[in-house]
């Protein structure tokens, strides 16, 4: 089994993750931004008390300045590269910094200040398009929803190999929020349109809407992007071993990672198309339904492409198929069957006949797009209520 470990120092990790709930504060004066990007992405951590960085690592930092306008605005990536070792993970943000009397003021996405700064910020620094993106408040923490209206991140019609089940960004640390996967042609696509940054060679990130946005590690031939569009399904590089932010990596692969409002999220329980991720005992493990199929780790992935925000995907949980009905429940004529696996559109939704399926019991049924109906129990669409309305 291919394993992808890459992280920074535990203890790193954490002061940059409390770093980033403190208000962004105006650095020390400063005419480099560089400089000034450099002392809050360090100094911060030391600010709240933590325990000091070693000094290999405080000095292993990448900081870019992709657009400026004139000595008053930036706007950038800021990474801390991790050792390449097993066990250890780059960390990365997006940066917008303002020159101000006292010096420069930085904000890494994720922090309040950010937004602000993005939306203040001239046209030349953060384009109009960007700034719906990165100024716009974003959805709570999946709050039940765990739709994400992505595909696989390869060719639609190939079959990968999920070669490590869910684990953390950086290996074994929580939320479990990537896989890994090979195979096919090599080419890792984007998994849904957004907007895309290339943190440091080898790692590519999408900012998608609704919150989300996917991470690409140990890419070779990766595009070079700062703030480009990009739709589903846009090349963003080859599969490889690339650890030139750090970390280490066994064999070609892509470390795929979910995010959600800024920060690293369970990719267990969120849909990749058509397929439901889930955990194992322990990281690395776990697999994969599509209806009531299922794929282990070691196992190939069939990209069935992008399941739609009101689509579901038919769940007979072992059985062969589902029965559709005239009404919402069991007490209308049955009007045909829909086989497991099988994608469905919903129309609306009601209350009908109590049911349980893998996903829990249920009294709601859905009205599909044919007009016939199908109880929720037997459907995975992401969302435990209705997901187009109700009839």
């Amino acid at each position: 089994m291919l394993r992808c470990r890459i992280a920074l120092s535990t203890a790193v990790a954490a002061l940059l993750g409390a770093a980033m709930l403190a208000p962004a504060a105006q650095a020390a004066p400063s005419t480099d931004v560089t400089d000034a990007v450099t002392r809050k992405l360090l100094g911060e951590a030391g600010r709240l008390g933590g325990p000091a960085l070693d000094a290999a690592e405080a000095s292993d930092t990448r900081v870019t300045v992709t657009r400026r306008a004139g000595r008053s605005w930036a706007f950038g990536t800021a990474v801390v590269v991790a050792p390449h070792r097993a066990d250890a993970y780059p960390a990365g943000w997006l940066f917008v910094a303002r020159a101000g009397s006292h010096g420069w003021q930085v904000a890494f996405d994720g922090e309040a200040a950010f937004a602000d700064l993005a939306a203040a910020a001239p046209t030349t620094v953060v384009p109009t398009r960007e700034k719906e993106v990165l100024a716009t408040p974003t959805p709570a923490y999946a709050g039940g929803d765990y739709r994400t209206g992505m595909r696989l991140p390869y060719g639609v019609g190939q079959s990968w190999y999920l070669t490590g089940g869910p684990h953390g960004w950086g290996g074994s640390e929580s939320p479990w929020s990537a896989v890994d996967l090979s195979g096919g042609d090599q080419r890792v696509l984007a998994a849904r349109g957004g907007t895309a940054y290339t943190m440091c060679q080898g790692w590519i990130r999408v900012i998608h809407d609704r919150g989300y946005a996917t991470d690409y590690y140990h890419l070779w031939n990766n595009v070079n992007v700062n703030g480009a569009a990009v739709g589903e399904g846009a090349y963003l590089g080859d599969t490889g071993t690339d650890v030139t932010c750090g970390g280490a990596a066994s064999g070609r692969h892509v470390h795929f990672a979910l995010r959600q409002n800024n920060a690293y999220v369970p990719v267990h329980g969120h849909n990749l198309g058509k397929w439901v991720l889930m955990p194992g005992g322990a990281t690395y493990q776990g697999y994969a339904l599509h209806g009531s199929a299922q794929v282990n780790v070691g196992g190939a992935l069939y990209n069935h492409g992008a399941l739609g925000l009101t689509q579901g995907v038919v769940d007979a949980n072992g059985g062969g198929s589902v029965n559709k009905r005239s009404g919402p429940g069991t007490g209308y004529a049955v009007a045909g069957s829909v086989a497991d696996g099988a994608t469905v559109s919903i129309a609306c939704s009601a209350n009908g006949t109590t049911h349980s399926g893998r996903w829990g019991t249920t009294a709601l049924w859905n009205r599909l797009t044919d007009g016939t109906w199908v109880s929720d129990a037997f459907l995975w669409t992401g969302v435990g209520g209705a997901v187009n309305g109700y009839c």
